[in-house]
């Protein structure tokens, strides 16, 4: 069975940083794209990451956002800098047809 679970979301100030996880079981990393998405209220992609570690973002976040993945702990991270309160959403991590839950990402004035 697949399952995506993703942490590090919270509150931050503008200028602030945080990190996001998704670690999942049941499908490998290593041989599928990841996504990360936000709604806002719509789905928005905001990074993707290719098997071959190719990787493309929302021209919003460019310079902002790093995302990156560990294959040894079937793990995708997404790195984010310079937050403003346009980046407040929830955050989730795609494979395939599979979403995770989504992680609450706050940024105050």
């Amino acid at each position: 069975q697949v399952q995506l679970v993703e942490s590090g979301g919270g509150l931050v100030q503008a200028g602030g940083s945080l990190r996001l996880s998704c670690a999942g079981t049941g499908i490998p990393f290593s041989i599928n794209t990841i996504a990360w998405y936000r709604r806002v209220p719509g789905k928005q992609l905001v990074a993707a990451i290719s098997r071959d570690g190719i990787t493309n973002y929302a021209d919003s976040v460019k310079g902002r956002f790093t995302i990156s993945r560990d294959n040894a702990k079937n793990t995708v991270y997404l790195q984010m800098n310079s937050l403003n309160p346009e980046d407040t959403a929830v955050y989730y991590c795609v494979v395939g047809n599979y979403w995770g839950q989504g992680t609450q990402v706050t940024v105050s004035s």
